[in-house]
């Protein structure tokens, strides 16, 4: 009988060691993956600081002279001037495209200037001269004195000519803002100086109605591409953007 309680006894030591060790193997799996997790979803910076290196002039292969980079700061020089953009400027994008993203970006804008944040944008210009023409917009302009800040849903903040922002936080022309965009799975939202300011739902019913109803229904394919480019807008006026990084989602 003693020999036989002995034996119960350490079958269920041994059982129990055996449940932990599988235990603490899952915490040690589950651990790993979350770690591996984390860190492919950092953020990224898009720009090293010093060159463009990973941005090209969109339908191009380099990007034009007038876009510099000067200590951790995107200027676009837009004193000479090429019809309604810069004379070696153009809307530049990113190298690789991006699917369910999260987006920061700051930027400033000159004294009546205009510049923009484009996403999902579709790099084909057989079918689109420009980068607003296959991907949306959040709008970068001063309020006070450009021309579309007198028209709803173009204002600094507003899913361009789509939909306008909750609330006015934008701050003026020369002081830094703050904008994120995070697309993912067909939910949009944008966030202007940390404050939530849209919120909407890509591709439904309800996304095509919006693009009936603006100018972009000119383009057949606006804001259908659920991948595409990041792009920043050459619209002929002297724009600052730092601090450009995003992550995948």
């Amino acid at each position: 009988m003693r020999k036989l309680i002995f034996a119960l006894m350490i079958g269920m030591a041994a059982s129990a060691c055996n449940s932990s060790a599988t235990k603490e193997a899952k915490e040690g799996l589950d651990t790993a993956a979350i770690m591996k997790d984390t860190a492919a979803t950092e953020f990224k910076s898009l720009f090293d600081g010093k060159t463009t290196n990973g941005w090209h002039t969109y339908g191009k292969k380099t990007i034009g002279s007038a876009w510099k980079m000067d200590n951790g700061v995107l200027h676009l020089d837009a004193s000479e001037k090429n019809d309604w953009q810069t004379l070696n400027g153009g809307d530049i994008v990113s190298d690789e495209e991006y699917e369910n993203f999260h987006l920061k970006a700051e930027w400033k804008i000159s004294r009546a200037g205009n510049s923009g944040i484009m996403f999902y944008v579709h790099e084909d210009t057989t079918k689109f001269k420009y980068a607003w023409q296959s991907g949306m917009e959040t709008q970068v302009a001063d309020n006070k004195e450009n021309e579309d800040g007198k028209l709803i849903r173009h204002r600094a903040g507003d899913l361009y000519d789509l939909m306008s922002i909750s609330k006015e936080v934008v701050k003026p022309a020369g002081e830094w803002n703050k904008t994120e965009v995070v697309a993912n799975n067909g939910k949009l939202e944008i966030l202007v100086n940390d404050q939530k300011v849209l919120t909407t739902t890509l591709w439904d019913e309800n996304w095509k109605k919006m693009i009936a109803g603006s100018k972009f229904k000119e383009w057949p394919g606006f804001g259908t591409y659920k991948k595409g480019h990041i792009a920043l807008q050459d619209h002929g006026a002297d724009v600052w953007f730092r601090n450009v990084e995003i992550k995948r989602l």
